[in-house]
């Protein structure tokens, strides 16, 4: 059982890190005008990103300054998350050795 709730946490930071990337690769492509929100699957995909992602977001968003154009809460959002998953991984270990031994 507590495998599957380590997976299954790990399982989540890591789609909640691939909707980061995806909505960061999204930002730059609208802002060089490579695509557009004309495009209903672009559009679709692009609210669905940010859906998932700005309560993630916001809060640090709010706290740290913009520079010049350029957005790095995601960067601090990553590395937030690895933090929480090297965390939780380190916690889960031991329980897991004691299930499982």
């Amino acid at each position: 059982m507590g495998g599957a709730i380590v997976w299954l946490v790990n399982a989540v930071i890591s789609l909640m890190v691939w909707a980061i990337i995806g909505t960061a690769i999204l930002s730059w492509l609208f802002a060089f005008d490579v695509i557009n929100h004309r495009n209903r699957f672009v559009n679709q995909l692009s609210q669905f990103l940010d859906a998932v992602t700005r309560p993630l977001l916001e809060p640090f968003r709010r706290i740290i300054p913009n520079l010049g154009g350029i957005d790095i809460s995601p960067i601090v959002v990553l590395l937030l998350l690895e933090f929480a998953r090297r965390l939780f991984n380190g916690m889960a270990a031991p329980s897991l050795i004691t299930l499982l031994g």
